[in-house]
């Protein structure tokens, strides 16, 4: 949200600089993001003046082209070459000296000195749109005689400069959605060191028409429409809005477009109260009814876009059709054109439930909607339409008809709540005088209906919707006293609590740590992802999916099911932008339904599962002078899978290992322990790399951490001295069919030789005719230790041919 500093400035007398405003504006929970400076016209016409044409001749060199000297208020004329056709002697222009900067659209360029055919030029005389006031190129423009040579172009054209801030707005604080509620909130800081005061303009210039208005208005569904508040003004001539107005709309990012939307865009960004204009004439048999429709209405919007409307939909109506979705968007047929006459203006509050679900159901995010959804203040609707009513007589004339039409059924009950100066410093952790409380809840608008040595009864304004208990008052006087201001306590505490074994947390954090060290990042992604990706897919259990009822968007209305999908458009973002090379994790949570068991509560019906996953593409390292190239591969994945599994002590040998080549996988093993999945990686298949449209191959990891936690918790931690005795390698070339896999050498092995067999490995391939249809050759390492002593040749004679004749009856194999 941007605030503009000389708009605040209409009802809050501030002196402070602009940096110690960001930081009290931060300090009181509107949070500065950005402070941006902001003039009315780009540049502030740095460097340009107002001149004098002295002379005017054509150029020697150049049919279309005249050499002038310009007055421009120094000590000499300015040498400047001009293109114009209608540049004349005796002209009253606009110079751009040397260093200004000229904007025209996305490009600028500085004027300098330079010759342009054989003619020293010192500046430029400019046209409209190279000032940056108007679009018009077709000449320079003249100015009305009599303004003095050197008068600054700013002083002149009398630009404005504004300082704007932008506001992280928190969903709760919907009061500060204004320039009026950000006043508010700083009077109430600045009454703690003396007394100010926060004024809003006078509307007591308000006065009904003589004449009754034909308009009936009258409320169906009172339930979405808490308060309708309506007025109808004729004889209005719609035109451009004045400066100032335009000015103010412009500091704060919106495009002025008429003097009535402009009225009530800034009435919005004034009081935080949205309004609605209305054609008068087009509204069918003089009545405004605010309900809904039937299911499956179309309607059509002021974005020409049609809308399926559903019943529980708030409508404002006439008597035969819908003419606004309340408190989201305007119709097609009620805004405000250049030939409107009549306005019946619109100042509401709706219910925030009803509105968010309509606004979120069309995908309609507007200023409006925005704060009816988060809960507008009923007591303002009067005041507002007032204002607004005074601004429309002011800048468009007309007369008002008849009077306010205010509907306001079941006025909303303000919240009291009973404050105790007890719990105040307990939570607070600071004693904070009462009559300082007492202020600053007068400064907030809460008032006090009561009060004794113990604590005070206090009632809240209905604009703030978020103060409905103790604790949330308490936080009122916090944060206008200041977070700062509670001085760190020099005790301790500490707190003794039974943390089950593993301790998840650290578990996590050590693997994090290791990756990170082996030169992984960490990503987080989000947890809302679109269904229609699954959907698409076919490779997930869709009926498990968690889709939310009141999705932000479409892209975001499920829970995942897998963190696969965030981690692939993560890749795809990246090597978007030639960062070709990624070694990513995430842990993170899925989440899933459960088959409805009949239970009440329903967080029975949904279960979540706690994930690890990594990922590798590119290269393995940075390509350097002295570095070969070398890809990412499967068992650079596999290591690190391995590294994980035996940094948390998990025995890969008691693992058995299965094909989980398939679904997201084109190849792939997974490790299993019994019937729980540890882990599956492997290569993702060209159907999803598509999908993200990655041209590169990407290998995946997909760790179960809760089934891997489970296998830890019944690890028990054995020590044993290091072993005394050297040990020995002996190494096979085995000759075996194509189909066999290393992992049954690995598995023959150490069923063979269960005491003094270490380590098995393969460090060598070897595939070619010579060795036979259908054959290859692995060459395996075997790691051989005695602990109890040294290994003789005879042991290792044994030991090796009772593998290399187990290799030969399992396996048929051969020694090369």
């Amino acid at each position: 949200m941007n605030i503009s500093y000389n708009w605040l400035k209409d009802y809050l007398d501030i002196n402070c600089g602009i940096e110690e405003l960001s930081a009290i504006l931060t300090s009181i929970g509107l949070e500065v993001e950005g402070i941006e400076e902001w003039e009315s016209i780009k540049g502030g016409l740095e460097k340009f003046v107002i001149g004098k044409v002295l002379t005017c001749v054509k150029h020697p060199d150049a049919d279309r082209l005249s050499v002038t000297t310009v007055d421009a208020g120094g000590a000499q004329p300015l040498n400047i070459v001009c293109g114009a056709p209608n540049v004349a002697a005796g002209q009253t222009v606009v110079v751009a000296t040397e260093g200004a900067i000229i904007y025209k659209g996305k490009e600028q360029f500085e004027i300098k000195r330079s010759k342009i055919r054989g003619q020293q030029s010192e500046g430029m005389i400019c046209a409209e749109d190279e000032i940056g006031i108007g679009s018009s190129h077709e000449g320079i423009l003249v100015l009305e005689d009599g303004i003095k040579p050197g008068t600054p172009a700013a002083d002149y054209f009398k630009v404005v400069r504004d300082t704007v801030f932008a506001i992280g707005l928190t969903p709760n604080r919907i009061d500060c959605s204004s320039h009026f509620g950000v006043a508010r909130d700083l009077a109430a800081y600045f009454n703690l060191k003396s007394p100010v005061k926060v004024t809003l303009p006078d509307v007591n210039a308000f006065k009904p028409g003589t004449k009754k208005s034909p308009l009936k208005v009258s409320v169906e569904s009172a339930e979405r429409c808490i308060r309708y508040t309506g007025l109808t003004i004729r004889n209005i001539t719609v035109k451009e809005s004045p400066e100032w107005l335009r000015t103010k709309l412009s500091a704060i990012g919106l495009a002025p477009i008429n003097n009535i939307v402009d009225i009530t865009n800034f009435i919005l960004h004034e009081l935080g109260q949205p309004l609605h204009a209305f054609d008068a004439d087009t509204i069918s048999g003089n009545s405004v009814i605010i309900r809904t429709l039937n299911e499956k209405t179309k309607f059509i919007t002021l974005d020409s876009i049609e809308h399926e409307l559903a019943s529980s939909d708030l409508m404002i109506c006439d008597a035969t059709e819908g003419m606004c979705i309340a408190g989201v968007y305007g119709g097609l047929k009620s805004g405000i054109k250049d030939a409107t006459k009549n306005v019946f203006l619109e100042s509401a509050c709706f219910n925030p439930v009803s509105i968010r679900k309509t606004s979120r159901r069309h995908d309609l995010h507007t200023d409006a909607s925005y704060r009816f959804e988060r809960g507008t203040d009923p007591e303002i609707t009067v005041y507002a339409i007032r204002r607004a009513a005074l601004l429309i007589l002011e800048l468009a004339g007309g007369e008002i008809d008849g009077d306010i039409t205010d509907i306001y059924p079941s006025p909303v009950k303000k919240a009291q709540v009973d404050l105790s100066f007890k719990n105040t410093t307990r939570l607070i952790g600071k004693e904070i005088p009462a009559n300082t409380i007492k202020n600053i809840l007068k400064s907030l608008d809460i008032d006090i209906l009561a009060e004794n040595t113990d604590g005070l009864k206090v009632e809240i304004p209905p604009y703030r919707v978020d103060v409905t208990r103790e604790a949330d008052v308490i936080e009122e006087i916090l944060r206008i006293y200041g977070y700062n201001n509670v001085e760190t306590g020099v005790g301790m505490s500490s707190v003794l609590t039974h943390i089950e074994k593993p301790d998840r947390e650290k578990v996590l954090n050590n693997i994090s740590d290791m990756l990170t060290s082996n030169g992984f990042a960490e990503i987080m992604c989000n947890s809302l992802t679109p269904s229609a990706w699954y959907e698409a897919t076919g490779d997930y259990d869709t009926k498990q999916m968690v889709v939310l009822a009141n999705p932000l968007s479409s892209d975001l209305n499920a829970m995942r099911l897998s963190l696969l999908p965030g981690m692939l458009n993560t890749v795809s973002w990246n090597i978007n932008r030639q960062n070709l090379s990624l070694k990513l994790y995430e842990s993170g949570y899925s989440y899933f339904s459960k088959p409805d068991k009949g239970s009440k509560e329903i967080t029975d019906n949904f279960t979540e599962r706690m994930d690890l996953d990594i990922i590798l593409t590119g290269e393995v390292a940075m390509q350097r002078w002295n570095t070969p190239s070398a890809p990412t591969g499967f068992f650079h994945l596999k290591g690190y899978v391995e590294m994980i599994l035996n940094r948390i002590g998990v025995n890969i040998r008691s693992l058995s290992v299965e094909d989980a080549s398939g679904k997201w996988f084109s190849n792939a093993l997974c490790y299993k322990a019994g019937d729980l999945e540890i882990a599956s990686f492997g290569s993702i298949s060209k159907k999803y790399l598509h999908q993200f449209d990655i041209k590169q191959e990407v290998f995946y990891a997909h760790i179960d951490w809760e089934n891997l936690l489970n296998i830890q918790k019944k690890n028990k931690i054995a020590f044993s001295e290091l072993p005394k005795f050297p040990w020995v390698r002996r190494d096979l070339a085995l000759l075996v069919d194509r189909s066999v896999k290393f992992s049954r050498i690995r598995e023959i092995a150490f069923n063979t030789e269960k005491h003094l067999l270490r380590e098995v490995d393969l460090f060598d391939v070897y595939e070619s005719d010579s060795l036979g249809k259908d054959k290859k050759s692995y060459a395996v390492s075997f790691i051989l230790r005695d602990d109890n002593k040294t290994l003789t040749d005879n042991n290792i004679e044994r030991i090796m041919n009772s593998l290399t004749n187990a290799f030969s009856r399992e396996l048929g194999a051969t020694l090369r």
